[in-house]
This record gives structure tokens, sequence and C-alpha cells, in this order.
């Protein structure tokens, strides 16, 4: 049998505004047959039980969207089936998920039905603890990631000065020209999906998009932080929907309202922003040097300004990164609490039940 194709992704972020959701992305509800929203506390098996879902349905040839967590991305905070309309996801803090049309699409699958409320009760002022210790570090890392976006905007200010702003829109409106050369402005506008390929996890920064850019023609826009791939973007997304195109948006990790990654899966086009600190292995069908649209001389002004901004962004992100590894310690010691009191042949029954549900 044909194996299913896989994607990796994030639907929520850690960023320099705290934790991000693009939850409400995942599936929509018009798309949805059914939308299974898990509750239960740390390390009661959610995860596993998403993942062998997801196996499972590759190993029958559907195609299965992984979607991991950016405060642990070994775990996963949800998975969708595209082919079935079924979606099943973490509806835990800190991205709470409630039904928005309870039967009719949207179910709860309760696993706190699975646990010994007593065995976890006798650690409540451990649990009460580390739970505010989390939250506090959490705190913290979203303050430094929040500074490093402030060096980041610096850096754009100053690539601003020098961005050749009548060259880009020539290049820009040639590229546009070049992916749509085959299509006219529609009168039913395209949909927009909004989601992460990175992310800034405890394990570093970690992008998917190897698993995303699948299409034939990758167009690559290279450079540096703070430089003008958002202006690009931004374009070709809303010539993409003025044609009633469905495009895949990926938003930054540090900054959720800044795109830096469209896929145009109609098209088999994908455009992609590639620099230090994310890049793929893909081929790519063309390469834009983002320099050649700056003013050298400008640059070289501010390069001391520059170069200092970069070291100090690289070292809050650093610092940030640490911050997340200790939240997530602390997520872990929490998870002690609950393992042992967690009846998990009760969740393998379940699972199998629920297998035979959505296989119906």
């Amino acid at each position: 049998m044909l194996y299913g194709k896989i994607k990796h992704l994030f639907p929520g972020g850690n960023t320099s505004l705290g934790f991000f959701s693009y939850y409400s992305d995942v599936m929509t509800q018009e798309e949805a047959d059914r939308l299974i929203i898990i509750k239960g506390g740390p390390g009661v098996g959610k995860s596993t039980f998403m993942k062998k879902v997801g196996e499972e349905m590759l190993q029958k040839g559907y195609d299965v969207e992984f979607l991991h967590c950016s405060s642990d991305n070994n775990s996963l905070d949800g998975i969708k089936i595209p082919m079935l309309g079924i979606a099943f996801i973490d509806g835990t803090a800190p991205h709470v998920v409630d039904p928005k049309s309870p039967g009719a699409v949207d179910e709860i699958l309760n696993f706190g039905e699975f646990w010994n409320d007593e065995g976890i009760r006798i650690h409540k002022d451990e649990i009460l603890e580390i739970t505010k210790k989390t939250s506090a570090v959490f705190a913290r890392a979203y303050k430094y990631l929040k500074a490093a976006y402030a060096i980041y905007e610096d850096t754009t200010v100053i690539n601003n000065m020098a961005l050749k702003k009548g060259q880009l829109n020539v290049f820009t409106t040639d590229l546009i020209n070049e992916i749509f050369s085959k299509s006219d402005i529609s009168k039913n506008e395209g949909k927009q999906r909004s989601l992460f390929a990175s992310a800034i996890t405890p394990r570093g920064l970690w992008n998917f998009l190897d698993s995303l850019l699948t299409v034939e023609n990758v167009y690559e826009l290279k450079g540096g932080i703070g430089t003008c791939e958002e202006r690009i973007l931004e374009k070709i997304k809303s010539a993409a929907l003025e044609r009633g195109y469905f495009v895949e948006a990926y938003y930054c990790a540090l900054n959720p309202y800044k795109v830096e990654h469209l896929v145009i899966p109609q098209l088999n086009v994908a455009i992609t922003t590639s620099n230090e600190y994310h890049t793929s292995t893909i081929y790519k069908y063309k390469t834009i040097e983002l320099i050649q649209f700056y003013k050298e001389e400008i640059l070289e002004y501010y390069q001391e300004d520059l170069n200092q901004n970069k070291v100090e962004f690289n070292q809050l992100v650093a610092i940030a990164l640490q911050t997340i590894s200790r939240a997530k310690a602390l997520h872990d010691k929490l998870e002690t609490f609950y393992i042992p009191n967690v009846n998990f042949l009760a969740i393998d029954d379940c699972y199998e039940k629920i297998m035979e549900k959505i296989m119906k």
C-alpha cells in the first residue's frame, strides 16, 4: 500500500509577543468533518496518542500533518488528516481550544478520565509551585525575545534607508508576472492558511521547511534579518489571493505577523526566505540575492551599527533559548506527578474506539 505524505509544522510559537497561536487555521469549521479536542494534563499521553493515530493513518495511505509543540518540538500539539477532514488538537493551556460547533464538528476527548485523581492531588503543592515557576520563566523568555526584536527592528530601519525601493518594485512586479503568467484576477478571492514553519524551541531555532517546500518551483529570497523579503512576499500573497488561489503563509517565529514563506499548491510554486537563522536543503528553482536592492555606501556607513546589532540580537535570542529550556525542564518535572497516575491501558482501549469511529 502507498504510504501517505508527511508535513511537519508548528501551529503556535514562542514569539516577541509571547505565546502566539494560529490554531484556528489548523482546520476550519467549514472543511472539518470531525475536530477532536483532547483535554488533559502534562504527561498523560496526548502527544503519544496523536503520534500513534498519525502513524497508522500514514500506513493506510493518508497524508498527515504533524503539528509540533514549540515548547517541546518532540511533542505534538495536533495532527491533521486532510483527506478525511479530521484533526486532533491538544486543547490545554497555553493554547486553549474549545468547541465552536459542539457535536456538529467538534468533540472533546477527556484524558482526565484516565488518571487517578487521588494520586495527583497529594502533589498539589508541588504542582502549583512548579506551574507558577514555569509561567514566570516563560514570561522572562518572552521579554528577551521582545528585546531581541527591538534590535531586529533597528536593523530593519537601517536597511530601509539603504533600500532601492523603485528597483525593488520593478523586480517584484516582474516576479509576480512570471509566477502568475497564466492567471487572471478572479471574481472569487482566494483563501489563506496561516501557520509557522519554524519556532524558537528548547532545542534551538527549529524549522520544518524541507517537509513544507515540496512543490516543483521554489524561489529563494536570500538575505539577512530585516531585509526586504516581507515587501516582496506580501505583494505576491496579495496577487495570489486576487487570482483566487489558496495560499499557505508561514510566519516569522519572532514576529508572528511577518510572513516569511509562501506555498501556492495549485501553481506548484513556493517562495521562501533564506538566512542564517532558517534555510532548507531542497533544490531551489531560482535564488534571488536581496543585497542587490541595497545602496552599498549606506550599508557601509552603518556597518559598525549593523555588526553590533547582530551581536546583541544573537545574545538575546541565546538567552531566550536557554530560558525556554529551563521552562521545559520544569514542565518535565510536572509530568512526573501525572505519569505514574495514568491508566495507559485504558487510553489504548480509547485509541481503538477512536480509530474505529474515524474510519467509518
